[in-house]
């Protein structure tokens, strides 16, 4: 492979030792190996640098390669990724960031926790930026060669990817042909960080379909030939004996929700803490310049330096003929130096006007004071080394007013980084994807409230879908409404889905969708709201009766709206594990989040696990990040769908295929993650 046609990678060290003495660097020459060694005559990495512990001299490196006409295919910093108080790499980095690769960061530490426990305590990130992959090693040679070499051949695919190539032709082979180009397997460590869609990326509400799944959503049946529900008012003997909806799987109800659940609708939004959660809908462009004057980055004295020979050294005895702080003085004016001079500055304060250069306070000592004791009259400058621009940070060096901050697509997270960027430029309002507004119901005359002090009576059941759904809502990032229990009385549930659709997007309800002559929520959508139910069950465990609708609806101001209802089974155990595999990915959808839903990765099992014969099942698991790399999954007990004690300890699904006999404790499975992982020593198998 020509050097033309290779990929081009910049390696970057993060270290003050090796940014004062660049020969005692190890680390450019020991990636430089592994790029040679095993690249596979793909790579170029040629450009290097060297950088202190400082996260604007990060950031400046970076978006050197990244953002100019011609930008590098990936970066690799080295250092600065540990818990001192100098690491500021992975802090430097995230903002930078257009889209996150949580699945390299997983394959890098569990390369790293194979070796030690102690990389439990590292802090990689990963992802990109425009159209550079960027990767944060740690900084010593050896750990950043073996967490290099562990994702090196996924790279030149995500490379290629992210510079813009057509991602039809990349996966056209489907996943075992980019596997065999890339000298991998199915059981390479990078496939746990594989989100739950393919990488193409060619429909978000994909679930595990793999590379040659392309085509849109289809429904399997037309409006018209769509049963309707169960007429309640024909009496309990002429109910329907089975369902008359058809039983999709889950790939084809996720298609169907992915097809029915409304585009995201871009809003204004004030640049405050309300905006966690929310998805750019337009590129952000820097109305000012940081800094937006020349600034010190250093507490010291400004000076006139020059390269000229006709220019008096800067080295001897100065009067101090002025002082500049960061806090603005009250006429906003300093005055300029004259050569001979200088003023006394602190870091972040403007520089006078004509000088060049700021000299650090530990480089001078004081001569004498002025009369009263109280100012400094001279100092003493003990260098002649100081250069033009030295300890100087020039308007727009961080940001250029006109630049394009932000990305549209992009998420405003909680970490803080994205709040820093748009508050330093003073961005006051931005255009974000509206979030769903959410509203939880219960259904039936049998629920009462959790709280309820009384003993129970007879067939009484304590409610406690809502406020567990109401919970998981919220800690899904989304404002959810508490819509109470509604009576199983004619008409009492319509009023109530009416009112509801009035205060928010998305409806939740559990129970009310089986077969019983009292299960009125699929005839009240569909006979007394007018909406379509688009499926009405689903082959899955738990979670048969799970049903999704849609409702047209007038809004206040006059325009034609669409509410979205899922309906899920009153098993407490069913309701959750629907909510997450069904209900998400239409709160992202609507809230303009991309990928979909919660991420999948591999599992071992810590057990044997018997499967159903009939029905995809999903099974709740705490998953466990170990330290030979490997993730392991533990049954939390007997699954019955109204077992809600099967979910606590929880942090996952299994995704267990329909078929006959069971798993084999050390296999490997899916797995969707709903919570953290926790850290714990390997099992023996």
């Amino acid at each position: 492979m020509s050097s033309s046609t290779k990929l081009r990678a910049a390696i970057l060290i993060v270290s003050e030792t090796a940014s004062q003495d660049p020969s005692s660097d190890k680390g450019i020459p020991a990636l430089q190996s592994v790029f040679v060694e095993s690249g596979g005559d793909q790579w170029s990495a040629e450009e290097t640098s060297i950088v202190t512990d400082d996260a604007l001299d990060i950031q400046r490196a970076i978006t050197g390669w990244t953002d100019g006409e011609d930008p590098v295919n990936l970066v690799v910093t080295s250092g600065g990724t540990g818990f001192t108080q100098k690491d500021v790499t992975p802090e430097a980095v995230t903002p930078l960031l257009h889209k996150h690769a949580s699945g390299l960061v997983h394959t890098m530490l569990s390369t790293s926790l194979a070796v030690t426990p102690f990389a439990a305590m590292a802090r990689p990130v990963a992802g990109v930026r425009n159209k550079t992959l960027i990767l944060t090693l740690p900084g010593s040679p050896k750990g950043a060669k073996e967490n290099l070499e562990a994702v090196l051949k996924l790279l030149p695919h995500a490379c290629q990817q992210a510079a813009g190539a057509d991602s039809r032709a990349l996966h056209a082979g489907g996943v075992k042909k980019l596997e065999q180009d890339a000298g991998v397997n199915g059981s390479v460590k990078s496939t746990p960080g594989h989100h739950h869609h393919d990488h193409s990326h060619s429909h978000s509400h994909s679930h595990g379909h793999g590379h040659g799944h392309h085509h849109g959503p289809k429904a399997h049946t037309r409006p018209e030939d769509r049963p309707l529900s169960n007429d309640p008012n024909a009496g309990a003997s002429r109910r329907y004996r089975e369902s008359p909806y058809p039983m999709l799987s889950v790939d084809d109800a996720l298609q169907e929700i992915a097809q029915n659940t409304p585009s995201p609708r871009a809003i204004k939004a004030a640049v405050d803490e309300n905006l966690v959660g929310s998805v750019l809908a337009e590129d952000v462009t820097a109305k000012e310049s940081v800094p937006a004057f020349r600034a010190s980055i250093v507490d010291g004295y400004a000076i006139i330096a020059s390269k000229h020979v006709l220019v008096p050294s800067t080295k001897g005895v100065f009067p101090v003929t002025a002082i500049s702080h960061a806090q603005a003085g009250p006429d906003g004016e300093i005055p300029a130096l004259r050569g001979g001079e200088v003023a006394r500055i602190t870091t972040g304060a403007p520089l006078p006007p004509a000088a060049t250069a700021v000299v650090m306070v530990e480089d001078t000592v004081l001569r004498s004071m002025t009369d009263d004791g109280k100012e400094e009259k001279e100092i003493e400058i003990l260098t002649d080394e100081i250069e033009p621009g030295e300890n100087v940070r020039e308007v727009g060096s961080d940001v250029k007013s006109g630049d394009v901050i932000m990305k549209k697509g992009e998420g405003i997270t909680a970490i803080g980084g994205e709040f820093g960027l748009l508050a330093s430029v003073g961005t006051q309002e931005v255009s974000v994807y509206q979030k769903p507004v959410v509203g939880v119901l219960s259904t039936g005359d049998e629920i009462v409230p959790h709280d309820q002090p009384r003993d129970l009576r007879l067939g009484e059941v304590r409610d406690t879908n809502r406020p567990t759904l109401l919970t998981a809502v919220k800690g899904s990032g989304f404002e959810a409404i508490d819509l109470g229990i509604a009576s199983d009385k004619p008409g009492a549930l319509e009023q109530t889905l009416r009112d509801a659709m009035r205060k928010v997007n998305v409806i939740i309800t559990t129970g009310g969708v089986s077969m019983g002559e009292l299960d009125l929520l699929k005839p009240t959508i569909e006979r007394s709201l007018g909406g379509t139910i688009h499926f009405g069950r689903v082959s899955m465990k738990p979670g048969k009766p799970t049903t999704f609708a849609t409702v047209p609806f007038k809004s206040n101001t006059g325009s034609d709206e669409k509410k979205v209802i899922f309906s899920l089974p009153g098993n407490p155990a069913s309701a959750v594990v629907t909510y997450h595999l069904f209900v998400l990915p239409s709160l992202h959808k609507m809230s303009g989040i991309s990928p979909v839903g919660l991420p999948k990765v591999k599992v071992v099992l810590g057990q044997d696990i018997k499967l159903d014969p009939k029905r995809n099942e999903y099974h709740r698991v705490m998953i466990t990040a170990c330290n030979d790399g490997q993730l392991y999954a533990t049954s939390t007990g007997y699954q019955r769908s109204s077992r809600i004690g099967s979910f606590k300890g929880a942090n996952a699904l299994l995704c267990l295929p329909a078929k006959e006999g069971s798993l084999k404790k050390g296999e490997k499975v899916d797995a969707l993650l709903m919570g953290k992982l926790v850290s714990e020593l390997a099992p023996q198998l």
